[in-house]
């Protein structure tokens, strides 16, 4: 990929360049939505952070960016731990002064099970993926926005939250980061801060360098495996108003809106993007 296709990163993006210069991090980059959300960000004019804990697969992302002529950082790091957050928003600042954008996207069921079949470590897990990344990463970006008088918070809650079968666990941080993104919206706004949330349905992911590589703490390779059951009875369920499943550029294309200054009046709101599952 060239510097002339940057355009190709996604074609959604017509030539808009709502975030020309902007500083993005993207977490869970290196695939799925945050690799569509990356490369989105970025067709729009962002200079991204790819923010992965998975070496092979960030500096795919990075170097898709790159390629494109792209202005890109990439950072390996657990967000499941404060101290590592907080390693990602300075390296970010040194390396470019300043965060306008923060996509909150890591995080994942882990298993699928009903809920009395979940082991007290399994269930700490899974508040550890998909709760606690971004309630970290919220808190260690929060000063540099707050500094700076401005910036764009997009966290990731889940349709799940809605009755999803099978995933409790994951229901319930999903649910803590919508609280998360209203509470946050209501204290940050006097500082110029929106704080804004994507709400995806179940989601196709059409780019098989974006499938998920990799295995979150405590998974092992045959943990979703045994489930597939579970996963098509879930999907199932969601069959929204649309009658498809969704695509990762489709979430990337709300991140985009909610990070520019197209939405430059919202904060607090979660835009429901699962094609009517509701």
């Amino acid at each position: 990929m060239s510097v002339s296709d940057i355009s190709a990163l996604d074609p959604l993006a017509a030539g808009g360049k709502r975030l020309q210069g902007k500083v993005c991090i993207v977490t869970g980059a290196g695939q799925g939505i945050g690799r569509a959300s990356a490369r989105r960000l970025a067709a729009e004019g962002g200079i991204i952070v790819v923010a992965e804990r998975n070496e092979s697969s960030a500096q795919e992302t990075f170097e898709q960016l790159t390629n494109a002529g792209v202005k890109a950082l990439k950072v390996i790091v657990d967000l499941s731990k404060f101290e590592e957050a907080e390693r990602l928003m300075q390296e970010t600042v040194a390396a470019f002064g300043r965060i306008d954008v923060i996509a909150n996207v890591v995080g994942g069921t882990i298993w699928w099970q009903p809920f009395q079949e979940y082991t007290v470590d399994q269930i700490f897990l899974e508040l550890e993926r998909s709760l606690y990344t971004t309630l970290w990463c919220c808190k260690a970006v929060l000063p540099y926005m707050i500094e700076q008088k401005s910036g764009s918070i997009i966290n990731f809650g889940s349709s799940v939250t809605a009755g999803g079968l099978y995933r409790v666990p994951y229901a319930v941080s999903k649910g803590g980061i919508v609280a998360l993104t209203t509470t946050l919206a209501a204290e940050n706004g006097r500082y110029g801060i929106r704080v804004n949330g994507v709400t995806p349905g179940t989601t196709i992911i059409t780019d098989r360098t974006t499938s998920r590589l990799t295995l979150r703490p405590g998974e092992v390779a045959d943990a979703i495996a045994g489930t597939d059951s579970r996963v098509e009875e879930t999907r199932a369920l969601q069959q929204g108003a649309l009658r498809r499943t969704g695509r990762a550029e489709e979430q990337a294309a709300a991140v985009a809106f909610l990070a520019s200054e197209d939405a430059s009046f919202i904060t607090g709101h979660m835009i429901d993007v699962s094609g009517g599952s509701h």
